[in-house]
Protein backbone atom coordinates (compact mmCIF):
# COMPACT_ATOMS: atom_id res chain seq x y z
CA UNK A 1 0.00 0.00 0.00
CA UNK A 2 1.61 3.25 -1.16
CA UNK A 3 2.63 5.66 1.55
CA UNK A 4 1.90 3.42 4.51
CA UNK A 5 5.54 3.00 5.50
CA UNK A 6 6.13 6.73 5.27
CA UNK A 7 3.53 7.51 7.89
CA UNK A 8 4.56 8.33 11.46
CA UNK A 9 3.94 5.25 13.57
CA UNK A 10 0.46 5.35 15.11
CA UNK A 11 1.56 3.18 18.01
CA UNK A 12 -0.90 3.51 20.89
CA UNK A 13 2.02 3.14 23.32
CA UNK A 14 3.40 6.37 21.84
CA UNK A 15 0.62 8.98 21.89
CA UNK A 16 2.81 11.60 20.21
CA UNK A 17 3.38 9.30 17.23
CA UNK A 18 -0.31 8.43 17.10
CA UNK A 19 -1.24 12.09 17.05
CA UNK A 20 1.36 12.85 14.36
CA UNK A 21 -0.17 10.11 12.20
CA UNK A 22 -3.60 11.68 12.51
CA UNK A 23 -2.23 14.96 11.11
CA UNK A 24 -0.95 13.39 7.89
CA UNK A 25 -3.12 13.61 4.74
CA UNK A 26 -4.06 9.95 5.19
CA UNK A 27 -4.99 10.55 8.83
CA UNK A 28 -7.05 13.61 7.93
CA UNK A 29 -8.91 11.71 5.24
CA UNK A 30 -9.63 8.88 7.65
CA UNK A 31 -11.00 11.27 10.28
CA UNK A 32 -13.25 12.86 7.67
CA UNK A 33 -14.54 9.43 6.69
CA UNK A 34 -15.29 8.64 10.34
CA UNK A 35 -17.13 11.87 11.06
CA UNK A 36 -20.59 10.28 11.19
CA UNK A 37 -19.61 6.76 12.09
CA UNK A 38 -21.80 4.75 14.45
CA UNK A 39 -19.88 3.75 17.62
CA UNK A 40 -22.10 0.69 17.92
CA UNK A 41 -20.57 -0.59 14.66
CA UNK A 42 -17.00 0.25 15.60
CA UNK A 43 -15.68 -3.32 15.43
CA UNK A 44 -17.00 -3.80 11.89
CA UNK A 45 -15.71 -0.35 10.89
CA UNK A 46 -12.25 -1.10 12.29
CA UNK A 47 -12.11 -4.45 10.49
CA UNK A 48 -13.01 -2.82 7.18
CA UNK A 49 -10.58 0.10 7.52
CA UNK A 50 -7.64 -2.12 8.50
CA UNK A 51 -7.75 -3.69 5.07
CA UNK A 52 -6.49 -0.42 3.59
CA UNK A 53 -4.89 1.45 6.51
CA UNK A 54 -2.30 0.65 9.19
CA UNK A 55 -3.93 -0.84 12.27
CA UNK A 56 -2.43 1.74 14.60
CA UNK A 57 -3.73 4.62 12.50
CA UNK A 58 -7.21 3.10 12.41
CA UNK A 59 -7.21 2.70 16.18
CA UNK A 60 -6.05 6.30 16.72
CA UNK A 61 -8.59 7.66 14.25
CA UNK A 62 -11.47 5.76 15.81
CA UNK A 63 -10.46 7.05 19.23
CA UNK A 64 -10.29 10.62 17.94
CA UNK A 65 -13.65 10.23 16.17
CA UNK A 66 -15.24 9.19 19.47
CA UNK A 67 -13.74 12.22 21.22
CA UNK A 68 -14.97 14.57 18.51
CA UNK A 69 -18.49 13.24 18.83
CA UNK A 70 -18.34 13.81 22.60
CA UNK A 71 -16.95 17.30 22.08
CA UNK A 72 -19.90 18.44 19.95
CA UNK A 73 -21.88 19.19 23.13
CA UNK A 74 -19.22 21.68 24.25
CA UNK A 75 -17.86 23.08 20.99
CA UNK A 76 -20.64 22.60 18.44
CA UNK A 77 -20.32 20.36 15.39
CA UNK A 78 -18.62 22.91 13.15
CA UNK A 79 -15.63 23.32 15.47
CA UNK A 80 -15.58 19.89 17.11
CA UNK A 81 -15.11 18.00 13.85
CA UNK A 82 -12.15 20.21 12.89
CA UNK A 83 -10.45 20.07 16.29
CA UNK A 84 -8.41 17.43 18.09
CA UNK A 85 -8.92 16.14 21.61
CA UNK A 86 -7.54 13.97 24.36
CA UNK A 87 -9.86 12.13 26.78
CA UNK A 88 -8.78 14.36 29.63
CA UNK A 89 -9.03 17.43 27.38
CA UNK A 90 -12.66 16.79 26.46
CA UNK A 91 -13.55 16.28 30.10
CA UNK A 92 -11.83 19.44 31.35
CA UNK A 93 -12.44 21.81 28.43
CA UNK A 94 -14.70 24.79 28.91
CA UNK A 95 -17.75 24.79 26.69
CA UNK A 96 -17.64 27.49 24.01
CA UNK A 97 -20.55 29.55 25.38
CA UNK A 98 -18.85 29.93 28.78
CA UNK A 99 -15.38 30.54 27.36
CA UNK A 100 -16.74 33.19 24.97
CA UNK A 101 -18.53 35.00 27.78
CA UNK A 102 -15.36 35.04 29.87
CA UNK A 103 -13.23 36.23 26.94
CA UNK A 104 -15.66 39.08 26.34
CA UNK A 105 -15.35 40.21 29.96
CA UNK A 106 -11.62 40.49 29.41
CA UNK A 107 -11.99 42.27 26.07
CA UNK A 108 -14.51 44.77 27.49
CA UNK A 109 -11.85 45.82 30.02
CA UNK A 110 -9.27 46.54 27.37
CA UNK A 111 -7.29 43.31 27.60
CA UNK A 112 -5.33 42.75 24.39
CA UNK A 113 -2.98 39.91 25.35
CA UNK A 114 -3.32 37.08 27.87
CA UNK A 115 -1.07 34.42 29.34
CA UNK A 116 -3.30 31.31 29.40
CA UNK A 117 -1.67 29.01 31.96
CA UNK A 118 -2.72 25.33 31.97
CA UNK A 119 -4.33 25.85 28.55
CA UNK A 120 -5.36 22.23 28.02
CA UNK A 121 -6.53 21.53 24.47
CA UNK A 122 -6.98 25.26 23.89
CA UNK A 123 -10.69 25.90 24.27
CA UNK A 124 -10.24 29.11 26.26
CA UNK A 125 -7.37 30.31 24.09
CA UNK A 126 -9.61 29.88 21.03
CA UNK A 127 -12.41 31.92 22.63
CA UNK A 128 -10.01 34.71 23.62
CA UNK A 129 -8.44 34.78 20.16
CA UNK A 130 -11.88 35.07 18.60
CA UNK A 131 -12.50 38.05 20.89
CA UNK A 132 -9.44 39.71 19.35
CA UNK A 133 -7.02 38.88 22.16
CA UNK A 134 -3.49 37.60 21.54
CA UNK A 135 -2.79 34.52 23.66
CA UNK A 136 0.25 32.72 25.01
CA UNK A 137 -1.13 29.25 25.76
CA UNK A 138 1.01 27.14 28.10
CA UNK A 139 0.73 23.50 29.13
CA UNK A 140 3.43 21.22 30.51
CA UNK A 141 2.13 18.04 28.83
CA UNK A 142 3.74 17.62 25.38
CA UNK A 143 0.73 15.92 23.76
CA UNK A 144 -1.72 18.45 25.17
CA UNK A 145 0.42 21.32 23.89
CA UNK A 146 0.56 19.70 20.42
CA UNK A 147 -3.23 19.33 20.43
CA UNK A 148 -3.72 22.96 21.47
CA UNK A 149 -1.43 24.13 18.66
CA UNK A 150 -3.24 21.93 16.14
CA UNK A 151 -6.58 23.35 17.24
CA UNK A 152 -5.44 26.94 16.80
CA UNK A 153 -4.25 26.03 13.30
CA UNK A 154 -7.41 24.09 12.45
CA UNK A 155 -9.57 27.11 13.30
CA UNK A 156 -7.33 29.64 11.56
CA UNK A 157 -6.18 31.31 14.79
CA UNK A 158 -2.48 30.44 14.71
CA UNK A 159 -1.49 34.11 14.30
CA UNK A 160 -3.19 34.98 17.60
CA UNK A 161 -2.32 31.89 19.65
CA UNK A 162 1.23 30.91 20.54
CA UNK A 163 1.40 27.51 22.25
CA UNK A 164 4.32 26.69 24.52
CA UNK A 165 5.07 23.39 26.28
CA UNK A 166 6.44 24.47 29.65
CA UNK A 167 5.88 24.48 33.40
CA UNK A 168 3.46 27.34 34.04
CA UNK A 169 5.27 28.25 37.25
CA UNK A 170 8.30 29.24 35.17
CA UNK A 171 6.45 31.61 32.80
CA UNK A 172 7.14 35.34 33.06
CA UNK A 173 3.66 36.88 32.82
CA UNK A 174 4.78 40.51 33.27
CA UNK A 175 4.47 41.40 29.53
CA UNK A 176 0.76 40.48 29.47
CA UNK A 177 -2.37 42.53 30.17
CA UNK A 178 -3.97 39.60 31.95
CA UNK A 179 -3.44 36.08 33.21
CA UNK A 180 -5.91 33.21 32.94
CA UNK A 181 -5.31 30.08 35.01
CA UNK A 182 -7.28 26.84 34.75
CA UNK A 183 -5.65 24.44 37.24
CA UNK A 184 -6.13 20.71 36.74
CA UNK A 185 -8.92 19.52 39.04
CA UNK A 186 -8.71 15.83 38.28
CA UNK A 187 -6.09 13.35 39.40
CA UNK A 188 -5.52 9.63 39.12
CA UNK A 189 -8.41 8.99 41.51
CA UNK A 190 -10.90 11.34 39.89
CA UNK A 191 -12.17 14.81 40.77
CA UNK A 192 -10.17 16.89 43.25
CA UNK A 193 -12.17 18.89 45.78
CA UNK A 194 -9.40 20.48 47.84
CA UNK A 195 -8.31 23.68 46.00
CA UNK A 196 -4.79 23.26 47.39
CA UNK A 197 -4.61 19.87 45.67
CA UNK A 198 -5.23 21.47 42.26
CA UNK A 199 -2.28 21.43 39.85
CA UNK A 200 -1.00 24.09 40.36
CA UNK A 201 -2.56 24.82 43.80
CA UNK A 202 -5.13 27.59 44.12
CA UNK A 203 -2.75 29.55 46.39
CA UNK A 204 -0.11 29.63 43.63
CA UNK A 205 -2.70 30.59 41.01
CA UNK A 206 -3.99 33.39 43.24
CA UNK A 207 -0.48 34.70 43.77
CA UNK A 208 0.11 34.70 40.00
CA UNK A 209 -3.22 36.50 39.50
CA UNK A 210 -2.39 39.23 41.98
CA UNK A 211 0.81 40.04 40.10
CA UNK A 212 -1.08 40.75 36.88
CA UNK A 213 -3.08 43.89 35.97
CA UNK A 214 -6.11 41.62 35.53
CA UNK A 215 -6.64 37.91 35.98
CA UNK A 216 -9.22 35.14 35.99
CA UNK A 217 -8.95 31.79 37.75
CA UNK A 218 -11.29 28.99 36.75
CA UNK A 219 -12.24 26.83 39.72
CA UNK A 220 -14.80 24.15 40.57
CA UNK A 221 -18.28 25.58 41.28
CA UNK A 222 -18.44 23.71 44.57
CA UNK A 223 -15.51 25.63 46.04
CA UNK A 224 -16.29 26.72 49.63
CA UNK A 225 -16.71 30.47 49.97
CA UNK A 226 -14.15 30.55 52.77
CA UNK A 227 -11.50 29.39 50.27
CA UNK A 228 -12.05 32.55 48.20
CA UNK A 229 -9.73 35.39 49.14
CA UNK A 230 -11.03 38.93 49.75
CA UNK A 231 -9.17 40.26 46.70
CA UNK A 232 -11.33 38.33 44.23
CA UNK A 233 -14.67 38.97 42.59
CA UNK A 234 -16.28 35.53 42.55
CA UNK A 235 -18.64 34.56 39.72
CA UNK A 236 -20.64 31.37 39.22
CA UNK A 237 -21.75 30.63 35.66
CA UNK A 238 -24.55 28.35 34.53
CA UNK A 239 -25.45 27.40 30.97
CA UNK A 240 -28.90 26.10 30.13
CA UNK A 241 -29.61 25.72 33.85
CA UNK A 242 -26.50 23.65 34.64
CA UNK A 243 -23.78 25.22 36.78
CA UNK A 244 -20.56 24.91 34.79
CA UNK A 245 -17.87 26.70 36.72
CA UNK A 246 -16.79 29.42 39.09
CA UNK A 247 -14.35 32.16 38.14
CA UNK A 248 -12.30 34.38 40.41
CA UNK A 249 -11.62 37.78 38.84
CA UNK A 250 -8.81 40.05 39.98
CA UNK A 251 -7.58 43.54 39.11
CA UNK A 252 -8.81 46.63 37.32
CA UNK A 253 -12.51 46.56 36.45
CA UNK A 254 -13.49 43.91 38.99
CA UNK A 255 -14.91 44.32 42.52
CA UNK A 256 -13.00 42.60 45.34
CA UNK A 257 -15.32 40.71 47.68
CA UNK A 258 -18.26 40.78 45.27
CA UNK A 259 -20.37 37.75 44.31
CA UNK A 260 -21.96 37.24 40.89
CA UNK A 261 -24.23 34.69 39.29
CA UNK A 262 -24.42 34.73 35.49
CA UNK A 263 -26.92 32.68 33.52
CA UNK A 264 -26.24 31.72 29.93
CA UNK A 265 -27.47 32.02 27.26
CA UNK A 266 -29.60 34.94 28.55
CA UNK A 267 -26.59 36.58 30.26
CA UNK A 268 -28.75 37.66 33.16
CA UNK A 269 -26.43 38.54 36.05
CA UNK A 270 -27.18 38.96 39.74
CA UNK A 271 -24.53 40.56 41.89
CA UNK A 272 -23.79 41.67 45.41
CA UNK A 273 -20.83 43.58 46.80
CA UNK A 274 -20.69 41.20 49.76
CA UNK A 275 -22.61 38.56 51.70
CA UNK A 276 -26.36 39.21 51.88
CA UNK A 277 -28.39 39.11 55.09
CA UNK A 278 -30.44 36.00 55.82
CA UNK A 279 -33.82 36.20 54.07
CA UNK A 280 -37.14 35.83 55.91
CA UNK A 281 -38.78 32.41 56.29
CA UNK A 282 -42.51 31.82 56.11
CA UNK A 283 -45.40 29.61 54.96
CA UNK A 284 -45.72 28.27 51.44
CA UNK A 285 -47.64 30.68 49.21
CA UNK A 286 -49.33 30.18 45.89
CA UNK A 287 -46.06 30.21 43.95
CA UNK A 288 -42.76 28.39 44.45
CA UNK A 289 -39.52 29.57 42.82
CA UNK A 290 -36.50 27.39 42.17
CA UNK A 291 -33.41 29.62 41.77
CA UNK A 292 -30.84 28.76 39.14
CA UNK A 293 -27.94 26.76 40.53
CA UNK A 294 -25.49 29.61 39.91
CA UNK A 295 -27.62 31.87 42.11
CA UNK A 296 -27.56 29.26 44.87
CA UNK A 297 -23.80 28.67 44.60
CA UNK A 298 -23.16 32.42 44.75
CA UNK A 299 -25.30 32.67 47.91
CA UNK A 300 -27.61 35.16 46.20
CA UNK A 301 -30.95 33.48 46.94
CA UNK A 302 -31.74 36.40 49.25
CA UNK A 303 -31.63 38.64 46.15
CA UNK A 304 -34.42 36.54 44.57
CA UNK A 305 -36.42 36.72 47.81
CA UNK A 306 -36.20 40.50 47.78
CA UNK A 307 -37.03 40.83 44.09
CA UNK A 308 -40.18 38.73 44.32
CA UNK A 309 -41.27 40.04 47.71
CA UNK A 310 -41.26 36.51 49.04
CA UNK A 311 -39.64 34.31 51.64
CA UNK A 312 -37.90 30.96 52.08
CA UNK A 313 -39.97 27.89 52.96
CA UNK A 314 -37.19 26.77 55.31
CA UNK A 315 -34.05 28.54 56.46
CA UNK A 316 -31.86 25.72 55.09
CA UNK A 317 -33.66 25.13 51.76
CA UNK A 318 -33.18 27.23 48.60
CA UNK A 319 -36.85 27.28 47.59
CA UNK A 320 -38.50 30.70 47.51
CA UNK A 321 -42.22 31.25 47.81
CA UNK A 322 -44.59 34.18 47.36
CA UNK A 323 -48.26 34.92 46.93
CA UNK A 324 -47.86 36.81 43.65
CA UNK A 325 -46.32 35.70 40.34
CA UNK A 326 -42.72 36.64 39.58
CA UNK A 327 -41.03 36.15 36.20
CA UNK A 328 -37.25 35.92 35.95
CA UNK A 329 -34.63 34.04 33.94
CA UNK A 330 -32.96 33.39 37.30
CA UNK A 331 -35.75 31.12 38.55
CA UNK A 332 -38.13 28.39 37.46
CA UNK A 333 -41.65 29.14 38.71
CA UNK A 334 -44.40 26.73 39.82
CA UNK A 335 -47.96 27.23 40.98
CA UNK A 336 -48.55 25.09 44.07
CA UNK A 337 -51.89 23.30 44.37
CA UNK A 338 -51.30 21.02 47.35
CA UNK A 339 -49.14 20.81 50.46
CA UNK A 340 -48.95 17.49 52.30
CA UNK A 341 -46.88 16.08 55.16
CA UNK A 342 -44.49 13.50 53.74
CA UNK A 343 -46.62 10.40 53.19
CA UNK A 344 -46.28 8.08 50.21
CA UNK A 345 -49.78 6.64 50.49
CA UNK A 346 -51.42 10.07 50.54
CA UNK A 347 -49.37 11.18 47.56
CA UNK A 348 -50.25 8.04 45.62
CA UNK A 349 -53.97 8.55 46.33
CA UNK A 350 -53.84 12.19 45.26
CA UNK A 351 -52.02 11.40 42.01
CA UNK A 352 -54.48 8.63 41.23
CA UNK A 353 -57.38 10.99 41.87
CA UNK A 354 -55.83 13.62 39.57
CA UNK A 355 -55.07 10.98 36.90
CA UNK A 356 -51.40 11.92 36.81
CA UNK A 357 -49.41 9.72 34.41
CA UNK A 358 -46.29 11.89 34.13
CA UNK A 359 -44.63 13.03 37.35
CA UNK A 360 -41.61 15.33 37.63
CA UNK A 361 -39.88 14.83 40.99
CA UNK A 362 -37.68 17.54 42.48
CA UNK A 363 -36.05 17.39 45.86
CA UNK A 364 -34.10 19.47 48.33
CA UNK A 365 -33.58 18.28 51.86
CA UNK A 366 -35.02 14.81 51.19
CA UNK A 367 -33.28 11.43 51.04
CA UNK A 368 -35.93 9.88 48.77
CA UNK A 369 -34.70 9.07 45.26
CA UNK A 370 -36.98 10.37 42.44
CA UNK A 371 -36.92 7.09 40.50
CA UNK A 372 -37.87 5.15 43.62
CA UNK A 373 -40.83 7.46 44.27
CA UNK A 374 -42.08 7.28 40.68
CA UNK A 375 -41.91 3.50 40.75
CA UNK A 376 -43.99 3.32 43.93
CA UNK A 377 -46.64 5.70 42.59
CA UNK A 378 -47.62 3.37 39.71
CA UNK A 379 -48.61 6.38 37.62
CA UNK A 380 -51.47 6.20 35.19
CA UNK A 381 -53.48 8.88 33.44
CA UNK A 382 -53.36 11.73 30.89
CA UNK A 383 -52.20 14.53 33.21
CA UNK A 384 -48.83 15.68 34.53
CA UNK A 385 -47.65 17.20 37.79
CA UNK A 386 -44.51 18.23 39.67
CA UNK A 387 -43.85 17.13 43.24
CA UNK A 388 -41.26 18.75 45.50
CA UNK A 389 -39.83 16.60 48.27
CA UNK A 390 -38.48 19.08 50.76
CA UNK A 391 -38.79 20.59 54.21
CA UNK A 392 -41.12 23.39 55.28
CA UNK A 393 -40.20 24.98 58.61
CA UNK A 394 -38.14 21.87 59.36
CA UNK A 395 -40.89 19.33 58.63
CA UNK A 396 -40.63 16.81 55.74
CA UNK A 397 -43.18 17.99 53.21
CA UNK A 398 -44.54 17.28 49.73
CA UNK A 399 -45.59 20.18 47.51
CA UNK A 400 -47.53 19.45 44.33
CA UNK A 401 -47.93 21.89 41.49
CA UNK A 402 -47.43 22.83 37.85
CA UNK A 403 -44.79 24.89 36.04
CA UNK A 404 -45.93 28.45 35.36
CA UNK A 405 -46.08 29.15 31.64
CA UNK A 406 -44.03 32.21 30.81
CA UNK A 407 -45.66 34.99 28.82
Amino acid sequence: MDGVNALPSADQADPLASFAALRTPQGSALLEELRDHDPARELATATRLRRSHPAGLVSAALGQARLRQRAVAKFGAEDAFRMFFTPHGVEQATRTSVASYRAERFAERGVRNVADLCCGIGGDAIAMARAGITVLAVDRDPLTALVARANAEALGLQDLVEVRCADVTEIDTSPYDAVFVDPARRGGRGRIFDPEAYSPPLSWATEAALKAPRAALKIAPGVPHEAIGPQAEAEWISDGGDVKEAVLWFGDGFTPGAFRATLLPSRVTLTSDGPLPAPPVGPVGRYLYEPDGAVIRAHLVADIVERCGGRLIDETIAYVTSDVPYVSDATAAYEITDQLPFNMKKLKALLRERQVGVLTVKKRGSAVEPEELRRKMKLQGPHSATVFLTRVAGAPTMLIGQPVKRP
